[in-house]
């Protein structure tokens, strides 16, 4: 698992935002050195209560719409192809989709697109060869 990590915090170098915290159980593949290798990039490591079920509520519901909106309709060809895949819904979930928990908002709301006043000037966009699809309006 440390290694694995050590991949991960590679992968993720060129990010501009660096990595604030990893949560994880108290499952024994998780050592020390898995930790320290994510505090030696600055992230605080925080391990979920014991005997709390509940703790992971948000990441397995976020896992869980993940599967049932795109990765059960999609035959994933490789490593490549599910990384584009999972980078296209997270821009699609986090940029157009709206949220129960935010009163239907977005979570990263962008310039208001002008209200159509006819059909025509609605615009679809596939996202994911089709399986969602958003609409904007066209400018004025």
């Amino acid at each position: 698992m440390t290694q694995h990590a050590r991949n991960l915090v590679m992968d993720l170098g060129d990010r501009t935002t660096p990595i604030r915290f990893v949560l994880h159980d108290r499952d024994a593949k998780f050592t020390g050195s898995f930790d320290e290798v994510f505090r030696s990039e600055g992230a605080e490591v925080i391990r979920t209560p014991i005997r709390a079920p509940n703790a992971n509520a948000h990441i397995e519901r976020l896992i869980s719409t993940l599967r049932r909106e795109c990765l059960d309709w999609t035959l994933v060809r490789g490593r490549r192809h599910l990384d584009r895949t999972l980078r296209a819904y997270a821009d699609h979930y986090n940029r157009n989709r709206p949220h129960r928990a935010l009163g239907l908002a977005i979570p990263e709301p962008v310039a208001e697109d002008p209200v159509p006043t006819r059909p025509r000037d609605v615009r679809r966009r596939e996202i994911l060869g089709g399986l969602i699809n958003e609409y904007h309006g066209v400018a004025a």
